[in-house]
């Protein structure tokens, strides 16, 4: 065993001596040489010394880099503010072109934009430079105003466009007034309009409106591309006016007569409203001894004055023809007209009359017939309002008004199944604080 240990001992210094140059072989080719870093091995006896070198150059093919070109025009909408005009709308859609702001001023196809309506939208169609390549703009028609630029100069049409009918449901409370509680609800101002419509037969709007009275919606609205373009119609409606309800809800029959009933289907339209105004106050009553602000003398005043700002819009009481129309002493401008049966109206101290109108025009209840002014003899803007029967003059307040027809007996059954529907969604906001339901 002794004479065997140089043996094995020489064997282990040679292994030993071998892993050490291996090492140091591995640490040196463990350098980066261009870029790269690998292991190897030399073998024995290799002449390392004269090592032939060649440079070699080889042309890689570079895929050319994708070019994209901007986009040249741009397209930005504004919402039609409140005081806004074509210029500072114009502006706020970064368009400085006098060109077109003459233009929409002065072409009769681009009226409809010269009657801004605030809440809309205008879209403007731009080059980089702010130059005007077109404009679209929808009214509250069903059509809408497309403005392009062609060969350096201004076209404009009337496009007609497809509008989808939602319905939506809402509902307030009374705290001020009737389009103080309509507008925290954010119910537009003519579906307002047409709620007072709906129940002037049943509730003065001047007078009766209490703090805490509720009222419940249900109306059409228009949109083109998810945008709302105009409102349609009041379909469904309550109103709960000092702890009496009131319901109504619209009805169209097959022959196209429309209009409010009660859900038992009694007409809520009377022959005659209580008021020519949408909204006023009373500025002097009927009364048979009157001390007269101009005449300066005690006489009777057979008629109820109005008062509200000039310009306000008168309406027809009831369906009839014009009888007269012009200057009449010391009413001023004013409009008498024939009802049927032994029944007259009269309107006075107008600021103007309705385009179009003439002895014998038709005139349909609730239709726009003048406006406020203060014509005649009258220290302020009001109107004069006189309720005739057999040319007498009578109260308008406390007459008792005859009423229109119920539904025909042919469409009751169609009738029926609609105002179910109708009340089903009454009844879903009724007693509750929902704002709004689409």
């Amino acid at each position: 065993m002794q004479n065997n240990k140089p043996a094995i001992l020489a064997q282990n210094n040679t292994a030993q001596g071998r892993k050490i140059s291996l090492r140091w072989l591995v640490a040196i080719s463990s350098l980066p040489l261009f870029g790269i870093v690998a292991a190897f091995g030399i073998a024995p006896n290799t002449e390392t010394n004269n090592i032939p070198v060649r440079t070699i150059i080889e042309n890689l093919n570079i895929p050319s880099q994708a070019q994209t070109t901007p986009s040249e025009t741009y397209w930005r909408e504004e919402k039609i503010q409140r005081g806004d005009t074509i210029a500072t709308l114009l502006e706020r859609l970064d368009v400085g072109d006098e060109e077109i702001t003459n233009f929409l001023r002065s072409t009769k196809n681009s009226k409809g934009i010269r009657q801004l309506i605030p809440g809309r939208t205008v879209r403007a169609k731009t080059s980089d430079d702010g130059e005007l390549l077109a404009l679209r703009y929808i009214s509250s028609s069903d059509n809408m105003l497309a403005v392009e630029k062609e060969n350096g100069s201004f076209r404009a049409n009337d496009q007609a466009i497809p509008l989808e009918s939602r319905v939506l449901m809402k509902s307030g409370e009374i705290r001020n007034s009737l389009f103080g509680a309509t507008d925290a609800a954010n119910i537009p101002d003519n579906i307002a309009v047409q709620l007072a419509d709906v129940f002037s037969s049943d509730i003065d709007f001047h007078q009766d409106l209490r703090k805490g009275d509720r009222f419940t919606v249900v109306y059409e609205i228009f949109y083109h591309k998810g945008e709302p373009v105009k409102t349609g119609k009041v379909l469904a409606a309550e109103f709960i006016n000092q702890g009496k309800a009131y319901r109504a809800v619209y009805f169209q029959d097959r022959e196209g007569h429309g209009g409010y009933y009660t859900p038992d289907g009694k007409n809520l339209r009377k022959a005659f409203l209580r008021s020519p105004l949408e909204f006023s106050r009373i500025t002097s009553g009927f009364t048979n001894a009157r001390f007269h602000p101009v005449l300066q003398e005690w006489r009777a005043h057979k008629g109820i004055d109005y008062g509200a700002p000039i310009g306000t819009r008168v309406k027809a009481t009831a369906d009839g023809a014009v009888e007269f129309i012009g200057k009449q002493g010391g009413y001023g401008n004013m409009i008498s007209i024939k009802h049927q049966g032994q029944y007259s109206t009269v309107y006075g101290h107008l600021s103007g009359f309705a385009k179009g109108l003439h002895k014998g025009s038709k005139i349909g209840q609730g239709e726009v017939i003048g406006f406020v002014g203060m014509t005649g003899l009258a220290t302020g803007p009001h109107l004069h309002y006189e309720f005739k029967v057999a040319g007498i003059q009578r109260n308008p307040l406390s007459i008792a008004l005859p009423t229109a027809f119920p539904i025909a007996t042919q469409f009751k059954a169609d009738f029926t199944k609609q105002a179910k529907q109708l009340q089903v969604r009454l009844d879903m906001l009724r007693n509750t604080n929902l704002a709004a339901l689409d």
